[in-house]
């Protein structure tokens, strides 16, 4: 047997092919075998991800297709806004923040800072209307009202010392106010006379207080609309002959102020009388009237009422 094995120390037993001492699985694990199945490891992966890719990839008819806009707000172009700094609003946004109080305040500075823009302001303003300037008489008048005190005499000396600034202003105010409402300025009769009429009910409610010396600012007020009254009774006497101050009712309305300011407006009567004369006062009006006046009245309503001269007729023998 030792004869058969060749004694060649080169000779590795483990090299023959059919020889029982060698391993029944040394062949399967010779270097070559285990690179060439790492090779097939990789191979089989990278055919994978070579099917994963052709899975996942377009197909050549929608790889040329355009792909359809997004519609998401995103894609909507929004204008910037400049905030990098702080800046005034603009005028009608700063007059949109405005009181009427502080509208006011800030216009009459601007006018007594340029004169130029204060007439073009009293010149462009629309005409108050006596609804609108009744208005404010009245916020005057709830001051004074409002001024006086509770618990005492309202025609006492505290009183007056209590409500004498609201009652200037409201006086004030009637004073810069009835030149508006006179003519020429005041081309309609009526909106006048509706003015007078009205003033003249607001003096008459301030008290007459229990020193002489305090009425002086209500006997002024009685002066001064006095000769309003005068004036627009005159001009009235130009337009029918007076004929509009008694149909209106104006001349009795006039004839009671005189009566409620103690003869304080006396002027203005006067030049009633002087426009139509034969006037009755209101508390002379139960008095039967004589022949010569009823004649007149008759004969007024007639002109007013268009039937003057209707029924006169002239016979022989008449004159």
């Amino acid at each position: 047997m030792n004869s058969v094995i060749p004694n060649n120390p080169l000779f590795a037993p483990h090299l023959l092919g059919n020889s029982r001492l060698s391993p029944s699985h040394s062949d399967n694990y010779t270097p070559e075998r285990m690179s060439g199945r790492k090779r097939k490891v990789d191979d089989d992966f990278t055919d994978r991800d070579n099917d994963e890719r052709m899975s996942t990839s377009p197909s050549p008819a929608f790889a040329n297709r355009g792909l359809p806009q997004a519609t998401t707000p995103r894609s909507i172009k929004r204008t910037r806004t400049n905030v990098s700094g702080g800046r005034p609003l603009a005028l009608p946004r700063l007059l949109e923040t405005l009181s009427a109080d502080d509208m006011r305040n800030l216009l009459q500075t601007i006018c007594d800072h340029n004169p130029s823009i204060a007439h073009e302001v009293v010149t462009k303003a629309p005409r108050p209307s006596i609804d609108a300037t009744m208005s404010v008489l009245s916020r005057y008048e709830t001051s004074l009202k409002e001024a006086f005190p509770y618990g005492n005499r309202p025609t006492s000396d505290y009183t007056y010392n209590r409500v004498r600034q609201p009652m200037l202003q409201l006086l004030d105010a009637l004073k810069d106010f009835t030149p508006h409402y006179l003519p020429p300025n005041e081309p309609h009769l009526t909106v006048s006379l509706t003015y007078l009429d009205a003033v003249t009910n607001i003096i008459h409610r301030i008290p007459n207080w229990d020193t002489y010396q305090h009425n002086r600012p209500k006997q002024e007020a009685y002066d001064e609309i006095a000769k309003a009254w005068a004036l627009v009774v005159q001009e009235g006497s130009k337009k029918g002959g007076g004929f509009h101050l008694q149909f209106g009712g104006w001349d009795q309305k006039l004839l009671k102020h005189n009566q409620e300011s103690g003869g304080r407006m006396e002027e203005a009567v006067e030049q009633l009388r002087a426009v139509t004369p034969g006037i009755q006062s209101p508390g002379s009006s139960t008095s039967s009237p004589g022949p010569g006046n009823d004649e007149r009245a008759r004969i007024r309503q007639q002109i007013l009422s268009g039937t003057y001269g209707q029924d006169l007729s002239v016979g022989v023998g008449q004159w």
